[in-house]
């Protein structure tokens, strides 16, 4: 983690008066003077304020069911953040793992702790994710076989991971894929000559969106150990607080 990126975590500064306390020497990691807001700390590093030692609060995890026509951002862009009006504090410290376009509902992550939403992102690790589709078209024969073949994107190089499609009625069907490539499910329909007209999360790993549009929740600490066990098998405890 950023040495101000700490301080932030574990002080009421904001990051700009963090990165003053840095630069006038107030900061020190193991009792050494660090000026530079960009040094990486760890868990074992000894932090202090002015001889205070300094303790990250915990990371938080959270789930919350993005309503359509909001940004995955911390901030409003052409729209609106989703943590506007959420009533969640500190949301300058938080980023989602694993964004969903502004048209697009339903279950994201949320968190503070870089290493954790890591393994959910990348593309080895297969974290599955599940998409309610809603189609222009009645769905064509075989195209579940396609999509579990893979497929080649409009300027891809490579096909897409197999992917597991079942077929709610003719226009709608539920999507399991474990990329997260950009406008995937939308490329994908449209590469077998379909649109998409409504998308909308409904799973993550063993994660299931099971609250109203626009709340939010805590995750369980079952549900935050699942992508642990999915990244390393170990079942070890997810850390107060961890490198970045």
């Amino acid at each position: 983690m950023r040495l101000d990126k700490f301080v932030c975590k574990s002080t009421t500064l904001t990051r700009e008066l963090a990165r003053e306390q840095i630069q006038q020497g107030r900061i020190q990691v193991n009792g050494r003077v660090v000026l530079s807001e960009r040094a990486q700390v760890h868990e074992n590093n000894c932090i202090t304020w002015d001889g205070s030692v300094l303790t990250a609060r915990s990371f938080r995890y959270l789930l919350l069911h993005k309503p359509a026509g909001t940004v995955c951002s911390n901030v409003d862009e052409a729209y609106p953040s989703l943590f506007n009006g959420s009533g969640i504090d500190h949301t300058e410290e938080l980023h989602v793992a694993g964004r969903l376009d502004a048209d697009t509902t339903g279950l994201v992550l949320i968190t503070d702790d870089g290493r954790w939403s890591f393994e959910i992102i990348r593309p080895d690790r297969l974290c599955e994710k599940v998409y309610r589709v809603g189609l222009s078209r009645p769905i064509s024969e075989h195209v579940a076989e396609r999509f579990a073949a893979g497929i080649l994107l409009q300027g891809e190089a490579k096909p897409t991971q197999p992917a597991k499609l079942e077929v709610v009625n003719s226009r709608e069907v539920l999507l399991t894929i474990t990329e997260g490539r950009y406008h995937q499910v939308k490329r994908m329909f449209a590469a077998v000559g379909n649109r998409v007209r409504s998308l909308h999360r409904e799973q993550i790993g063993a994660v299931r969106l099971d609250i109203c549009e626009g709340q939010w929740r805590n995750l369980t600490p079952d549900e935050i150990q699942s992508f642990c066990d999915r990244s390393n098998g170990s079942g070890t405890d997810v850390p107060a607080f961890s490198a970045v």
